[in-house]
C-alpha cells in the first residue's frame, strides 16, 4: 500500500464536509457507471492535510483492471507547471533573466519571421522584437501548437512533424526556428510549444537532459517516485488507459505511447505521474516553496509565477477562461466573479489533454487533483469536479 502524500485527516477538521465529499464521490461513481469515463482518481487537500483521496472505476477499460490511488496517468500539459518551476530554480541561481532574448541561448530562435497574409498569399515579415523567456513561460512567444488550428502555419508544423517523439529536444528547437510565428512576440496569448522550448533551455543551462534535471532537482527530492517521461516495464500494470473509442463521437482514442523511453522529452506535455506525486508538488507550491523542511523556490518566485503576466494581452477564449489571466506556467484567477466556476482571486490551475486537472487556492489553503484519461470529456469534468469540491466547504 502506497503511503499517502500528506497526513490524512477528517474533512471537518479542516473546514470541509464529509457529506459533501461523499456526494462528490457519488457523482464521479455515477459517471463511471454510465460509461462516461473509464475511471478516475480524486484528491483534495487543505491546510496541509489530506481530506479526500479516492479511486473510481477501471484503470484499463479493456482488461477491466480496477483503478487504484497509485495508478499512473499521462498528464500531458500538467508537465508545464513542473518545467516552469524548474526554470525558476535556475532564475534564482542567476542563469538568465526573464527579459533575456531566447536567441541568446538558442541561436536557432534569434531571428524569427512572422506569418501574415497579403492578397491571400502567405508573407513573412521580421519579428518586431525578440522572443523573451518571459514570453515562453506566459505563452506570448508567437509559437503555436499544430493542433490549435488549421491555418497555414499549423499545417507547416504538421508537415515538419514538430510533434515527433523520434527527435531530440535540440532537434525540435532547430525545426521551430525554421517555421514562422503566428503572432508578433508579446502581441497575443497563444497556447503553444513554448514550454517545450523552455525544456530545451533547461538542458542548455544545466548541461544534462531535461529528464535528468527534473529528476535531480524536483522528482527525487520531493519523493515523486512515479513521475517521468515514460513508465518502466515493471510498473506498466499501473498505467491508466482511455476507452478505445470516444463515448460521444465513436472516434478512436489514441493516447501517447509512454511504454518506452522517448527520444523527445517534451517539457510541454511529456510526463506521466500519479495523484500522490503531483500532490507533493502542489503542496510545495501552496507552502510558498517548501516541502518537508526543504526549500525549492523562494516565496517571491512563486508569487511572480502565480501573478498575471498578460495585462491587456488577450488570447484563445476556449483555454484562457473569462476572469482569468496567465502567469508563468499557470492560468491565474483575477476576479471573484466572471468565471463560470467557483474559486478565489489568486487561484491558479492547469490541466492536461487527456483530462487531468488541478488547481491551487491559496486563499483557502487548498488544492485538488482529478486524474482521468478521457480527452473528449475533459472540459466538462474539470468544471464538474471544481463545483463539487467547492460545494463541500463547511466553513
Amino acid at each position: 500500500m502506497t503511503a499517502p502524500p500528506l497526513a490524512p485527516t477528517t474533512p471537518e477538521d479542516i473546514g470541509l464536509s464529509s457529506a459533501g465529499l461523499k456526494r462528490l464521490g457519488a457523482v464521479i461513481r455515477g459517471e463511471v457507471e454510465r460509461n462516461r469515463v473509464p475511471g478516475a482518481v480524486a484528491l483534495v487537500a487543505r491546510r496541509g492535510q489530506l481530506a479526500y483521496f479516492e479511486s473510481f472505476g477501471r484503470r484499463d477499460p479493456v482488461s477491466g483492471a480496477p483503478m487504484q490511488n497509485d495508478s499512473i496517468f499521462r498528464i500531458y500539459s500538467m508537465t508545464k507547471p513542473i518545467v516552469s518551476v524548474a526554470a525558476m530554480m535556475l532564475l534564482e541561481e542567476g542563469r538568465f533573466l526573464l527579459s533575456d532574448p531566447v536567441g541568446k541561448y538558442l541561436t536557432e530562435l534569434a531571428d524569427m519571421k512572422v506569418a501574415t497574409e497579403r492578397d491571400g498569399e502567405l508573407a513573412l515579415v521580421p519579428a518586431a522584437r525578440a522572443i523573451t523567456i518571459q514570453d515562453l513561460l506566459r505563452h506570448t512567444s508567437g509559437l503555436t501548437y499544430e493542433f490549435r488550428g488549421n491555418g497555414r502555419v499549423h499545417k507547416m508544423y504538421m508537415a515538419a512533424h514538430i510533434y515527433s517523439r523520434n527527435q531530440t529536444n535540440a532537434e525540435q528547437v532547430a525545426s521551430l526556428g525554421k517555421l514562422p510565428l503566428v503572432h508578433q512576440p508579446g502581441a497575443q496569448w497563444e497556447y503553444s510549444r513554448s514550454t517545450d522550448v523552455v525544456g530545451r533551455l533547461l538542458e542548455v543551462w544545466s548541461g544534462v537532459t531535461l529528464g535528468e534535471f527534473l529528476q535531480q532537482r524536483i522528482f527525487a527530492p520531493l519523493g515523486m517516485k512515479d513521475t517521468g517521461f515514460y513508465v518502466p516495464a515493471e510498473e506498466l500494470g499501473r498505467l491508466a488507459e482511455a476507452f478505445p473509442k470516444d463515448p460521444d463521437t465513436g472516434a478512436g482514442v489514441q493516447l501517447v505511447n509512454v511504454k518506452d523511453a522517448p527520444k523527445f522529452e517534451s517539457g510541454g506535455g511529456g510526463l506521466v505521474s500519479t495523484a500522490g506525486d503531483y500532490a507533493r508538488f502542489l503542496q510545495m507550491l501552496l507552502n510558498r516553496g517548501t516541502f518537508a523542511g526543504a526549500r525549492y523556490l523562494s516565496r517571491k518566485s512563486i508569487e511572480l509565477m502565480t501573478a498575471d503576466h498578460l495585462g491587456s494581452i488577450t488570447g484563445a477564449p476556449d483555454l484562457l477562461l473569462p476572469g482569468y489571466g496567465f502567469g508563468l506556467g499557470f492560468a491565474v484567477r483575477l476576479h471573484a466573479g466572471i468565471a463560470h466556476v467557483p474559486g478565489s482571486v489568486g487561484q491558479y490551475f492547469w490541466g492536461g489533454l487527456a483530462g487531468t486537472t488541478f488547481w491551487v487556492d491559496p486563499a483557502e489553503e487548498l488544492f485538488a487533483i482529478m486524474l482521468i484519461q478521457a480527452p473528449g470529456q475533459r472540459d466538462y469534468y474539470r468544471t464538474l469536479f471544481r463545483d463539487l469540491v467547492y460545494g463541500a466547504f463547511a466553513d
